[in-house]
């Protein structure tokens, strides 16, 4: 897929030249080079805000107050996970069912694209097994940057950067600590599996709850339909 940056003027063009009948779908993702998915979410998020979607800079922001009714909306049975996003202008399902995610587990829905926790944004130096911890933190906490930040504490970006140079480069970037991998000598082996392995049960147990949340969210809204 290309990484080319779609404009909000290409997104609108394209879901309304779609809902006019005058292209497909699949076109669409094969013209601009972008997956299925996206087009679909685009027309999702037209038909739930309209045309200013597009227009919009920057993240949404979700009061605590909305997300906590739309969550109750949803298992009031008031609604699809379409009909709430909808209602309640959520740019995508999968938004709606991290917060109901939360709900269910009595975490506290917080408003702001942080989850309003604190930013920290003074760094400190760290060691090689802190930030694995941070990194295995942050994968199994659905990669909330702003908690991860607090509980260890750490800055944002700090926690960001790890993260993210984990999943390009893999542990070896967490060992010299600028996203350059060292060579395997500078690395005892077992060093790194145990590093390895550490994140990657945290990476399988976070897919193994997504999955089952998944597929109990998918039997309501078949009991629903």
């Amino acid at each position: 897929m290309s990484k080319r940056k779609i404009s909000g003027n290409e997104k609108l063009t394209a879901v309304l030249r779609y809902l006019d009948g005058k292209t497909s779908q699949n076109q669409i993702a094969r013209d601009l080079n972008v997956s299925l998915a996206s087009v679909q979410q685009w027309i999702f998020n037209y038909e739930s805000m309209g045309a200013d979607v597009f227009l919009m800079k920057g993240t949404k922001k979700y009061t605590k107050v909305l997300k906590i009714q739309a969550v109750e909306d949803y298992l009031a049975g008031l609604g699809s996970q379409t009909d709430i996003c909808k209602k309640y202008g959520i740019r995508s399902k999968g938004k709606l069912q991290r917060w109901i995610k939360q709900y269910n587990g009595h975490e506290e829905l917080r408003s702001s694209g942080t989850g309003g926790s604190t930013i920290m944004t003074k760094g400190r130096k760290t060691t090689f097994d802190e930030r694995v911890e941070i990194v295995r933190y942050c994968i199994a906490h659905d990669h909330n940057y702003a908690e991860t930040s607090e509980k260890h504490q750490v800055s944002y970006q700090q926690v960001r950067n790890y993260t993210v140079k984990y999943e390009v480069y893999g542990v070896e970037a967490l060992r010299d600590n600028r996203g350059k991998r060292k060579s395997q000598d500078k690395m005892s082996e077992l060093e790194k599996l145990r590093a390895e392995n550490k994140i990657l049960r945290a990476e399988k147990e976070q897919a193994e709850m997504e999955a089952s949340f998944l597929k109990k969210l998918e039997g309501i809204e078949r009991r629903r339909d």
